[in-house]
């Protein structure tokens, strides 16, 4: 080990006189062999063998970078193997960086942290950053979820509802003079959906697993839109035990207990079947997303006057005719086109032979 420590460079000052010589070399090489089996600490708590440091010395390798080299020794201690491992990988550059530089940001990831995130479209200009309510949070991660949970298939349909619209036009003052309400469109609405769920009872169902869950109760879910513009789902539950007033007086109840902020939470519970006025705002059709774990949501569109082919006795005619659009999305696991369009269409003939003489 002695002779592994680099020689002292020779120093300028004057040679020992004889008589001083032997103690100079005991001393020396006292020294020498203390220093030989001795490691020696360089910066904090980190110690290098003459060994060590000789190889070091020879390949070129600085402190800083000595300090760098992972020891496998006692106390973390770098020993002869850890330095001429270095020394191996050292020569090959592309082979050691690539790993250390993808080991750092991917250490970093948490698990709930998704590697692939949409960039932010918000990087510079006028712009204003608002961060969503709890509510509009809710609202976005339910529908989310609904789209991932169900393969949505949407069918369209349109119903002439002139004798619906002339039979509300002429009856709405007496109404509300009468019962203390206004009448609107969707207890209408309700009314038909009620009797064509009657007819086809797996519209009102969930699916749980591999089972399907018939619903027998017809609790009717009506999309309401609060002054906030977010949205909410009051239930009317046992729509098909009420008549007409009923529903009417149900609606506007829970419509403005809505936007009042007073719907009580079971308020919104245990629908089967939801409706969406998407024609209150002016739009004319929709793709409603379903409101889990319901298996299908109708959307009525804005009524318009158009000139349509009315088909008599006397044959066919054009007249000025007040129009509607349907559309019901559903969840194709359990209702197959065929019976959603079905279903739809039974709505539409529903609300196209409404009684224009009917009584309250």
């Amino acid at each position: 080990p002695a002779s592994s420590i680099p020689s002292t460079p020779p120093t300028s000052h004057q040679a020992p006189s004889p008589a001083s010589t032997k103690p100079t070399i005991q001393q020396s090489s006292i020294n020498t062999q203390i220093t030989a089996h001795k490691p020696i600490t360089i910066g904090a708590n980190r110690f290098y063998s003459p060994l060590v440091l000789n190889i070091a010395a020879n390949e070129g390798i600085s402190m800083s970078e000595l300090e760098k080299i992972p020891g496998s020794g006692g106390e973390g201690r770098v020993t002869k193997k850890d330095i001429l491992h270095y020394l191996a990988v050292r020569t090959q550059p592309a082979a050691v960086s690539a790993p250390q530089e993808l080991s750092i940001p991917l250490a970093r990831i948490q698990p709930s942290t998704p590697i692939l995130s949409t960039p932010s479209s918000v990087s510079s200009g006028n712009v204003e950053i608002i961060e969503m309510d709890r509510m509009r949070k809710l609202i976005a991660d339910h529908m989310v979820k609904s789209k991932q949970t169900s393969p949505h298939v949407t069918s369209f349909t349109e119903a002439d509802v002139t004798n619906l619209v002339l039979w509300r036009e002429k009856v709405k003052k007496d109404f509300e003079k009468r019962e203390g309400t206004k009448i609107t469109y969707t207890p209408l609405f309700i009314e038909a959906i009620v009797r064509c769920i009657k007819k086809f009872p797996l519209i009102n169902s969930s699916l749980d697993g591999g089972n399907i869950i018939l619903k027998k109760d017809i609790n009717i879910g009506m999309a309401t839109a609060l002054p906030s513009g977010n949205l909410i789902v009051p239930v009317i539950r046992n729509a098909d035990q009420y008549n007409m007033v009923g529903l009417a007086k149900q609606v506007n109840q829970l419509a403005d207990a809505a936007r009042q902020g007073k719907l009580r939470p079971d308020d919104t519970q245990n629908g089967t079947f939801t409706l969406t006025n998407v024609g209150t705002f002016g739009s004319l059709m929709g793709t409603p997303i379903i409101n889990q774990p319901q298996v299908a949501i109708l959307a009525v569109g804005a009524i318009k006057k158009r000139p349509v082919v009315v088909e008599t006795p006397a044959g066919d005619s054009i007249a000025i005719r007040h129009m509607m659009y349907l559309s019901m999305s559903y969840d194709h696991r359990i209702v197959d086109g065929s019976l959603g369009a079905t279903f739809l269409t039974a709505v539409a003939k529903e609300l196209e032979s409404f009684d224009a003489e009917r009584q309250l």
